[in-house]
């Protein structure tokens, strides 16, 4: 139907009037249209969506590419939204049980697999049903391309005879077939699940429509059958031609299409709808003009302005860097102050690429942190950015978003928005984020969009840049303005798997600790000014004239404007690496101390929560419980101690969630060895009543 979601319900209204002509008893029949289901609970819907796509990767994906009549290398980007979707309506529904086609087969056992991975106790019952053989030789089912490859609920009598009398009906085996070759592709694959050596469509049509219902019978030849079997081996015998089996065949299809074909002559819904249904066949699927481009208008429904500097925040991690936070206040104020800047948290992209394991809590931790270090970079600047999270957005208008999110799928390939740094074996849910930004783009209708360089915002980029010039002509397509920061990174390193937590400085670090000792382990080779990480963090925070104090018999103080200045020195050795270290953890310290001391307090690294009625609530002069996660960063945490101390009993189990390896390691230490002296004079018991669970 090309898409078109009005002509997709006739279609639909169609097949109900179809079932109730062929005797179909709906007294406890319920009809739920999808688009409107989902739209009433997108917040249930969506996010459970999102779940089962950041669990599966490309490649397991693909082999449910049979449910779409697609080749696994022709796939569409939205075509990969189909079974994770089709997947997610199985719990969504709370289906017990899945009545499908064989060719659902894959799909329905997704569902199984994401109750392994999501820890569902009660999996979905998998009913997997025959599929007919297309009425054309090699068609393991009907071609939608091919009105004649099978028999249709309206065809008229002269349309069975005519397809029934030219189709495919061998009569010898066909024993050589190699049924167990890989075949390489999933959607080449067989869709039967009993092995057929004959793969006769007309003898298929007899033994699973006509001799279906129970007490059916087959008469050929003057004779009447009322079990599978002996036709078969009479066809095969030679008792009964191909011409006696096709005229049989027509002549029971033509009994039991004849009250549906009176339904839709005698009623007059019905007759509307089929004379729509043969409409649709003559133009063909056309793919839908659409009058008004659907998407998200968030300027419509008065959350922001349209034309504004759109800027993403970064996928959330274990631990925030400032290389991330600056790089986007730069994006940030790469605006001017020309038009109104958004600031969007893409929290449930972060949920779709399982970023801090899709937990809602620790990603909006994270950006509670990441907010509160650009507030310190630039207080100023942050004042007048519009900070949106993307879940919010969505849920204005969860259709019309989604549906632009399935529309860019549809224009491009699979092979287009995986880009060059995509394989298989990546989580798709990294595809439905690139589909996502787009859609958040075209919501936002800003006039320009801030960015950085790496290759994944490149080829997001690109994307939105190629959809805005194919297909939305309705939109200005906004100015991309990339903003490139030196790297902040510490050290040099050959391999992503060496870096360390002295890599490079991270928000939460706790400046009495990380502020110089950092520093202190900073490559910074003598003359070496290609990579000189002290230079470019001096330059990046410190003030417009920096001056290194030293003494008289070292060349005395020094005050540099401009960085080739400082590089000029450093590389001739009139500034000595000492010298220069120093003045950069001068800098650096009162930088990293920002965070600390700006409100909001980031709540990230370490929460207490394990069972509701005993959670312990830490967090800035804290001491009530509560059935919620808090958050609080490390170098809170002593001032919490005493706290701490005076509100755990026996047995009370703290649950903390580090995601830098053995950062604080000394914290936890310096912990229990607090913690014991109160609990063991509340109980006799030993230390050992205390659970504490510690990931470093």
């Amino acid at each position: 139907m090309g898409g078109d979601l009005e002509k997709i319900k006739i279609v639909g209204k169609y097949l109900i009037e179809v079932w109730k002509a062929a005797g179909m008893n709906l007294e406890h029949v319920v009809f739920k249209w999808a688009s409107e289901e989902i739209t009433n609970k997108a917040d249930i819907y969506w996010p459970t969506m999102l779940d089962v796509a950041r669990r599966f990767n490309i490649t397991r994906i693909k082999k449910c590419c049979q449910i779409m009549g697609r080749l696994e290398g022709s796939l569409t980007s939205a075509q990969v939204l189909y079974p994770l979707m089709q997947c997610t309506d199985v719990f969504f529904l709370k289906a017990d049980i899945c009545q499908l086609g064989v060719d659902q087969r894959k799909v329905n056992m997704l569902a199984r697999e994401y109750c392994d991975a999501a820890k569902i106790k009660n999996k979905p019952i998998i009913l997997s049903h025959h599929m007919l053989y297309g009425l054309k030789a090699g068609q393991e089912k009907m071609s939608k391309s091919d009105p004649d490859s099978a028999v249709f609920m309206e065809d008229t009598s002269e349309d069975v005879e005519r397809k029934i009398l030219a189709a495919y009906c061998p009569n010898k085996e066909d024993i050589d077939e190699e049924e167990s070759k890989d075949i390489g592709d999933a959607g080449k694959e067989s869709m039967h699940l009993t092995k057929d050596t004959l793969k006769n469509p007309c003898l298929d049509y007899i033994q699973n429509i006509i001799l279906c219902p129970p007490g059916s019978t087959f008469t050929v030849n003057g004779v009447t059958y009322d079990t599978f079997g002996p036709i078969r081996a009479d066809f095969l015998a030679g008792k009964i031609t191909e011409e006696q089996l096709k005229k049989g065949l027509v002549q029971e299809l033509n009994n039991l299409l004849q009250p549906v074909r009176d339904h839709f002559t005698n009623d007059e819904n019905a007759k509307s709808l089929l004379e729509q249904m043969r409409q649709f066949k003559r133009e063909g699927n056309t793919k839908v003009v659409e009058k008004t481009i659907r998407r998200l208008n968030l300027a419509s429904h008065g959350k922001i302005k349209s034309g504004c500097h759109a800027v993403f925040a970064p996928l959330p991690s274990g631990n925030p860097s400032l290389e991330e936070a600056l790089s986007t206040m730069k994006s940030l104020k790469s605006n001017e102050g020309r038009n109104e800047t958004v600031l969007l948290l893409p929290d449930w992209t972060a949920r779709v690429c399982n970023k801090c394991d899709a937990d809602a809590k620790t990603i909006d931790a994270f950006y509670s942190v990441f907010l509160t270090a650009l507030k310190a970079l630039d207080a100023d600047a942050m004042k007048n950015v519009i900070v949106m999270k993307q879940s919010e957005a969505i849920l204005t208008d969860p259709s019309n978003y989604w549906i632009s999110v399935i529309n860019a799928g549809r224009h491009f390939s699979l092979d287009d928005v995986m880009g060059s740094n995509m394989q298989d074996s990546d989580g798709v849910g990294i595809v439905i984020g690139r589909l996502m930004k787009i859609a958040d783009v075209m919501g936002l209708d800003p006039a320009s969009v801030g960015s950085g360089s790496s290759i994944d915002e490149n080829i997001e980029m690109g994307l939105i840049g190629r959809y805005f010039d194919e297909k939305l002509e309705g939109l200005t397509k906004p100015v991309f303005s990339v903003s490139k920061i030196p790297s902040l990174a510490l050290q040099v390193i050959e391999d992503e798997s060496h870096k360390t937590e002295n890599y490079e400085y991270f928000i939460l670090d706790d400046p009495k600790v990380n502020g110089k000792s950092k520093m202190k382990k900073a490559f910074c080779e003598p003359g070496n000014i290609d990579i000189c990480p002290p230079i470019v963090l001096s330059i990046a925070f410190g003030a417009a004239d920096i001056e290194i104090k030293r003494s008289p018999e070292n060349g005395g103080d020094v005050v540099y404007k401009k960085q080739v200045d400082m590089e000029t020195d450093f590389k001739s050795g009139a500034l000595h690496p000492g010298d220069l270290k120093a003045k950069a953890s001068a800098i650096m310290l009162p930088t990293t101390t920002s965070f600390v001391t700006i409100e909001p307090i980031p709540h990230f690294e370490m929460m207490a929560e394990t069972d509701p009625q005993r959670t312990l609530a830490i967090g800035k002069g804290s001491t009530q419980g509560t059935d919620n996660a808090i958050y609080t960063s490390k170098y809170n945490l002593l001032n919490f101690l005493p706290v701490v101390s005076e509100r755990l009993s026996p047995k009370t189990c703290v649950s903390v969630v580090n995601s830098s390896q053995q950062r604080i390691l000394h914290y936890y230490i310096f912990l229990l060895v607090i913690l014991i002296i109160p609990i063991t004079r509340q109980s006799k018991s030993s230390f050992a009543e205390m659970v504490i669970f510690t990931f470093c």
